[in-house]
């Protein structure tokens, strides 16, 4: 079992290392320069199109979802523990320098998402019911052919496997445990299974009655609580950070020298803040990944481009704005260059602002955030498993995975986690190649779509957001 362990983590850390950082970014790279940065003029038509002034897309008969809606499904599932307790493990083992690497992995992660979210409706397809899907699988099968459904049968199984909720139940039990029951005295440093259970069991009764109303209730769901915790989440730390506004320059400064030299933590090894800034940026905001476009896909609208534009904000707000912040309210309080790591080190900048309550504030955040991402998850892996073995068995891998959502609770499954990290990378490969692949065809849509709109075709309503 030993062996077992230290194999898995091997190829969790080798998922997750170079080969994804090189095909993640230089694949952004690519798009950027294969769309000659077309799509960034446009970024305010993209928010326009998230406050739903274009309403001819309400009546498309294709999606189920709003672009708002479908955004913040995507959003449920990058903005959680990646950007609170990621940006922490990124400091600790990379110094501030790692937050510059992060903020380069989100301007590419932009394109790599205008072009995945383009393809997730160019390409919808239909399941055995008949029903239109998004996704990278329906990519690859419409877009590029049915020989080349390995690829597409590659992505579904690592997505099925890859978006298990162990380690974000697991480590959302360990906070509420650490936080509210050993100091309660309700349980134990060393005895807490009873505990564990009850969280465990409670947690999956509430998230399956949402997740069995499928992608609308998911959506409406992730359109109420994303929104309210993102505001949540900026009140609080917008009051640490002017409670040391006079430490922000510094390190500003600081996360910029850093990210050229690496003498903060990681000994000078620039690559070494490299590496690791890249891979938390990657993590944070899931661009490439596939998880996106199986959000986006559902989307109601014809024009495969607003989709693409409305998906591009996605990095913009998880990683550039959400982990920035959370970065500096490390930098400034001083508390990132103590022991501590994770979410705890969270807590403790949080705590020198807030004393007797910030570490509450920060459990409030981790407990509304884990829930949703765990809840789009669920989302993401039943249409992974209705690919593979039609959309019938959706309901049983629904069930199976709130199961897991109680096993997560009680137990730590560190060889699980590994295998569960490893394959939820192995989802790059196929979404990055197929996209790759059919790059020409978003830039011949995206530009015909931004003449049509140049000319005037399409006439805003003000009305606001549906």
């Amino acid at each position: 079992m030993e062996q077992l362990e230290t194999f898995l983590s091997a190829f969790a850390a080798f998922m997750w290392g170079t080969p994804l950082v090189i095909l993640l970014v230089g694949g952004g790279v690519y798009f950027m320069v294969h769309s000659r940065l077309l799509h960034f003029r446009y970024l305010g038509h993209g928010i326009d199109l998230l406050r739903g002034k274009y309403h001819s897309d309400a009546n498309s008969t294709a999606g189920d979802v709003s672009h708002y809606g479908a955004l913040s499904t995507a959003l449920a599932g990058t903005v959680g523990l990646g950007n609170i307790t990621g940006v922490a493990l990124a400091i600790t083992l990379g110094g501030p320098g790692a937050v510059f690497w992060m903020w380069v992995t989100a301007l590419v992660g932009i394109s790599t998402k205008f072009y995945t979210a383009t393809l997730a409706i160019l390409y919808r397809g239909e399941d055995d019911s008949g029903k239109l899907q998004g996704g990278p699988m329906y990519v690859i099968r419409e877009g590029l052919g049915r020989h080349w459904l390995p690829l597409a049968w590659l992505f579904a199984v690592a997505g099925m496997l890859g978006t298990l909720p162990v380690f974000q139940v697991n480590q959302l039990v360990q906070l509420l445990r650490d936080v509210i029951a050993v100091p309660a005295g309700l349980v134990t440093a060393d005895s807490h299974f009873r505990f564990d259970f009850i969280v465990g069991v409670t947690l999956s009764v509430v998230l399956l009655a949402i997740a069995l109303g499928k992608v609308q209730r998911v959506s409406a769901v992730a359109e109420k609580l994303v929104p309210t915790m993102v505001i949540f989440y900026f009140v609080i730390t917008g009051y640490l950070l002017l409670s040391n506004i006079s430490e922000i320059p510094a390190m500003l400064g600081l996360i910029f020298t850093d990210a050229f030299t690496g003498r903060a933590v990681s000994g000078g090894v620039i690559g070494a803040v490299i590496l690791i800034g890249v891979q938390r940026g990657a993590f944070s905001n899931e661009a490439g990944i596939g998880t996106e476009s199986l959000a986006h896909g559902a989307a109601k609208t014809s024009e495969p481009t607003r989709e693409g534009l409305v998906a591009m904000l996605g990095p913009i707000i998880d990683t550039l704005i959400v982990c920035t912040c959370t970065a500096l309210a490390l930098l400034v309080t001083g508390v990132w260059q103590g022991d501590a790591t994770g979410v705890t080190l969270t807590s403790q900048a949080y705590e020198q602002v807030f004393p007797g309550f910030g570490a509450y504030l920060v459990l409030i955040m981790v407990v509304v955030l884990s829930t949703t991402t765990v809840l789009t998850y669920s989302y993401y892996g039943s249409k992974c498993m209705g690919f593979l073995f039609g959309s019938r068995t959706e309901k049983y891998y629904l069930w199976g995975y709130m199961a897991l959502v109680t096993a997560g609770a009680v137990a730590s499954l560190d060889a699980v986690i590994s295998l569960l990290d490893g394959v939820y990378a192995a989802m790059a490969i196929p979404t990055m190649l197929s996209t790759i692949l059919l790059a020409p065809r978003v830039r011949a849509v995206a530009r015909d779509y931004f003449q049509r709109f140049d000319a005037g075709e399409f006439e805003p309503e003000l009305s606001g957001r549906e």
